[in-house]
């Protein structure tokens, strides 16, 4: 860990484990429901091989890469960046479960840290996994119960709906409030920012609703079409294990 990080992490103690106690109750939900729906389609196969383990480690990096190429959006305040790391995120939650999808976003933000390091406290980091997990999570669920192109853009648009109210609600009562906090930045100086790009926010529910909102809105519908137009062509390749696994018990049974 490199001395920067460190220094951020002492330095934010308690915000860093209310983090790892949010990445571990997320954990605990995926799993929950992939395992409930497993045992409704009496899916035997365990819910971590090495192959998903090994899959689950190029779509972090891939999430990584994505994530550290952000951008500002020019109806947000500047620390308002969009990434598309949600793109292999929700592939990879499609194709191995909504733990790989968690582990996928989580392993991301990790990497993230070790190699960039935080320029938010990790409010950001906090922030680019919980939201991202309430995107690829209800997606991920809802596409496990039925695998059709029909009920993958159902899921998807599922996901992106939920994120959207969920990612401006947890900014408004969380994020920026502690945003302000761990910069000792008042919430009116954040505000006056977005009032320098749009003159309708005056105050932190204006902010979220016209910079939060869309931003979410655009990352959710732009991986969803993304991910609805590539997901069958690369479904083949992603399941070959699977796929040759089955065929081989069948042949030897």
């Amino acid at each position: 860990m490199n001395n920067g990080l460190w220094t951020s992490v002492k330095d934010n103690v308690v915000f860093v484990l209310v983090s790892v106690g949010i990445a571990i109750a997320l954990f605990g939900i995926a799993y929950l429901a992939e395992k409930l729906i497993k045992k409704k389609h009496n899916d035997t196969e365990r819910i971590l091989t090495t192959r998903k383990m090994a899959m689950i480690g190029v779509f972090s990096a891939v999430a990584m890469v994505l994530h550290i190429f952000d951008f500002p959006v020019f109806f947000a305040p500047p620390f308002y960046k969009l990434d598309f790391s949600e793109l292999p995120a929700l592939i990879g939650t499609f194709a191995f479960g909504p733990v790989a999808g968690v582990m996928i976003e989580f392993c991301k933000i990790v990497l993230k840290l070790f190699i960039k390091g935080t320029s938010t406290a990790f409010v950001g980091d906090l922030a680019n996994f919980v939201i991202g997990c309430s995107f690829i999570l209800p997606a991920s669920i809802i596409y496990m119960f039925k695998k059709t192109k029909k009920n993958a853009i159902v899921a998807s648009a599922t996901g992106t709906m939920i994120m959207t109210v969920f990612g401006t609600m947890f900014n408004a009562i969380y994020l920026l409030p502690a945003f302000a906090s761990l910069y000792g930045m008042p919430l009116d100086v954040i505000v006056g920012m977005g009032t320098a790009i749009n003159a309708n926010i005056t105050n932190v529910t204006t902010l979220v609703l016209f910079a939060v909102a869309p931003m979410n809105l655009l990352k959710g519908c732009s991986v969803s079409v993304a991910t609805v137009l590539v997901y069958k062509k690369l479904s083949p390749v992603l399941k070959e294990g699977r796929i040759s696994k089955r065929a081989k018990a069948v042949e030897e049974g």
